[in-house]
């Protein structure tokens, strides 16, 4: 894959450049390039942008401060989900797009483009510990030029999420072979302590994270700058 995270970086250089070049306001120095990374859970979302923004930021030559904020923190809370009528099912299927605040998301990709060089946005996260949101957990600064957000659903055609994608500046999605994926999500929950065998963990995937990932592939056909083929690297 690191050949495809060098054609990346690449990329979000050349973007971000052209961006500084054509924004209609000049007096603001932190014009931000915002990309919607998209892709069905174990395909490798969270690895191709850490890896991205890592090396965008070590590099000796000047680049644009960069940053990952994550979708995680869109899952609406365990008690809302035990609070509503389906609440087992809901609970069994938490990862589904009805089990996050897609609105909530819309609207911080919204305020990522409104505040760009002009004040700091508050954005939520996850702690895998308790298993739930943190309100106001991470603050993305005025001067973040590229912020690469990361998520299952940011690019799928149905409301609210349809609208991220005319919000940001690149929509990358990434592909995945579902066998590939099963496993990566099965060890995710061994290694989480979700689930507390391989047994456990692989039903667990494949009733509910490959559900989701099936949805994500047919509703983001088409809706991509940039199609990324997650592979798996081989230990050096």
């Amino acid at each position: 894959m690191e050949s495809t995270y060098h054609t990346l970086v690449q990329r979000i250089i050349s973007k971000w450049a052209e961006k500084r070049r054509t924004s209609p306001d000049t007096s603001n120095a932190h014009p931000r390039l915002i990309i919607a990374l998209a892709g069905p859970p174990g395909s490798g979302k969270t690895t191709i942008a850490q890896k991205v923004v890592s090396a965008i930021n070590a590099s000796p030559e000047p680049h644009p401060k960069s940053i990952v904020l994550s979708a995680d923190g869109f899952h609406l809370p365990l008690a809302a989900l035990r609070a509503l009528p389906n609440a087992a099912e809901a609970i069994a299927r938490r990862g589904a797009p009805w089990t996050f605040d897609g609105q909530a998301a819309v609207d911080l990709v919204r305020q990522l483009r409104a505040s760009a060089g002009l004040r700091p946005v508050l954005a939520p996260t996850f702690d895998h510990k308790v298993k739930d949101p943190v309100p106001n957990g991470f603050t993305v600064e005025a001067d973040v030029q590229v912020c690469i957000v990361e998520g299952n659903y940011l690019l799928v055609d149905e409301e609210p999420w349809n609208q991220i994608a005319d919000l940001v500046d690149e929509r990358w999605l990434v592909r995945v072979e579902p066998t590939l994926a099963r496993s990566r999500v099965a060890a995710r929950h061994i290694a989480a302590g979700i689930e507390d065998s391989m047994e456990r963990a692989l039903f667990r995937a494949e009733s509910n994270d490959m559900v989701n990932g099936e949805f994500v592939d047919r509703h983001s056909q088409g809706r991509y700058d940039v199609l990324i083929d997650s592979i798996e690297e081989l230990p050096n």
